[in-house]
């Protein structure tokens, strides 16, 4: 779980190459799952991507699983 104790600017969250708690920057991105199709633009998904601010790991997970 995402914590922001004792942190001003960021979020401490387990990293799996650090092992540890570290400080990451999150961000929401769309990203365009279909190919180059007339319908490629209503594609789109949101992923949350995080990355690490110790080791530059960077991971993104598909928020929406419809």
């Amino acid at each position: 779980m995402a914590t922001t104790d004792g942190v001003s600017n960021g979020m401490t969250e387990p990293c799996s190459e650090c092992e540890t708690e570290t400080l990451h920057e999150v961000s929401v991105q769309l990203v365009t799952e279909a190919g180059s199709g007339e319908n490629a633009q209503y594609s789109r998904e949101p992923y949350r991507v995080r990355e690490c601010q110790r080791c530059g790991n960077r991971e993104s997970q598909r928020m929406n699983n419809a």
